[in-house]
């Protein structure tokens, strides 16, 4: 029987210069899936531009392993572009996530399937004690108390590389730019069952870390897009229009205040920046309005109904309708006189 017949899970790892670990990472999933003796798998290494001789490790991986395969992106296009190159090579109906700097522990892969199997469809880990600088864990605790408030998800760590999912819920969300972030909470917001498990993590022994405080600012811009999307995504106009609306009601009231001290205090108001002020806000709401009508008209012509059945679960078997039900042929008898 073929490997693609075989597997049940896609061990997906993006991949940045992390040549010393890469070996190791390898022996630890076989040995965490080895508990795990009916389930088929496949490590999916995605190598995001590396710089040193990643690559060739993986390649060398690859050819000593059946179970390995390499993806090599043609630059740097950031976690997000390289997980979605993951996800469509993907041959199992179950997705695992993990970072390759041996922080997220493979033995915690059977309780994230676990979880799967008992009906969750994103498990997400929680590193409950993070082996990081202090300069990293404080900015990561703002970073998820401000995405559950705004999102609706609340997690202790909305942002830890080791996950497991249904495939389905990848192919689901958007990933692009920085929205990796994310995925807990996209997921959530489309209808998905989403859990939280505190797993093992270990604190970094080769190689450096990727990210900077520059993440953060990437980050916050990116979960206004979210909520953009996950809000509104289905209906701009509510957006563009209650936007546009309190612009214009503003811009109104200044211009009602200025016309009475114009007609009923005789003071001149035609120098006073506040008369720019409520004609330029009145403006700016028509615009908001029309944008939000505008990309509505987008969004009907652009909709189509296998996007709407794709947010079905599951369904009931179909009853027989008046349409189905198969008719006796009609017969006809000669009557002799």
């Amino acid at each position: 029987m073929s490997i693609e017949r075989e597997v049940d899970v896609s061990v997906l790892i993006p991949v940045k210069d992390e040549e010393q670990t890469l070996t190791t990472l390898v022996g630890e999933i076989d040995a965490a899936f080895a508990t795990l003796p009916e389930t088929g798998y496949e490590i999916i290494f995605v190598d995001d531009g590396s710089t040193d001789t990643s690559w060739q490790v993986m390649t060398q991986l690859a050819a000593g392993n059946p179970r390995v395969r390499a993806l090599k992106l043609r630059r740097n296009f950031g976690k997000a572009a390289a997980l979605a190159a993951g996800v469509d090579e993907a041959r199992g109906d179950r997705l695992v996530t993990m970072d390759a700097d041996l922080q997220d522990d493979p033995a915690e892969v059977p309780r994230l399937l676990a979880e799967l199997d008992d009906g969750a469809d994103l498990v997400s880990g929680h590193k409950a004690d993070r082996k990081d600088p202090l300069g990293k864990r404080i900015p990561s605790k703002f970073f998820n108390k401000m995405t559950g408030v705004i999102t609706g998800l609340k997690l202790n760590d909305h942002n830890c590389g080791l996950k497991a999912a249904k495939t389905e819920v990848y192919r689901r969300v958007p990933l692009y730019g920085e929205l990796h972030r994310y995925i807990p909470a996209l997921a959530h917001q489309t209808g998905y069952n989403v859990r939280e498990l505190a797993v093992n993590h270990r604190a970094r022994e080769h190689g450096k870390s990727k990210y900077g405080l520059e993440r953060y600012v990437r980050g916050a811009i990116d979960l206004l897009t979210v909520m953009t999307i996950t809000k509104y995504g289905r209906r701009p106009a509510h957006l563009f229009g209650g936007l546009g609306l309190l612009s214009a009601l503003l811009g109104f009231v200044t211009l009602a205040y200025l016309t009475v001290v114009k007609l009923f205090g005789g003071q001149a108001i035609g120098d006073r920046p506040l008369l720019m002020l409520g004609i330029l806000l009145v403006i700016l709401g028509v615009q908001l309005i029309s944008i939000g009508l505008i990309a509505e008209i987008v969004l009907h012509r652009t909709a189509n109904r296998r996007e709407a059945t794709d947010l079905i679960r599951e369904r009931t078997p179909a009853e027989p309708t008046a349409r189905d039900v198969v008719l006796p042929a009609k017969t006809t008898e000669k009557v002799e006189a």
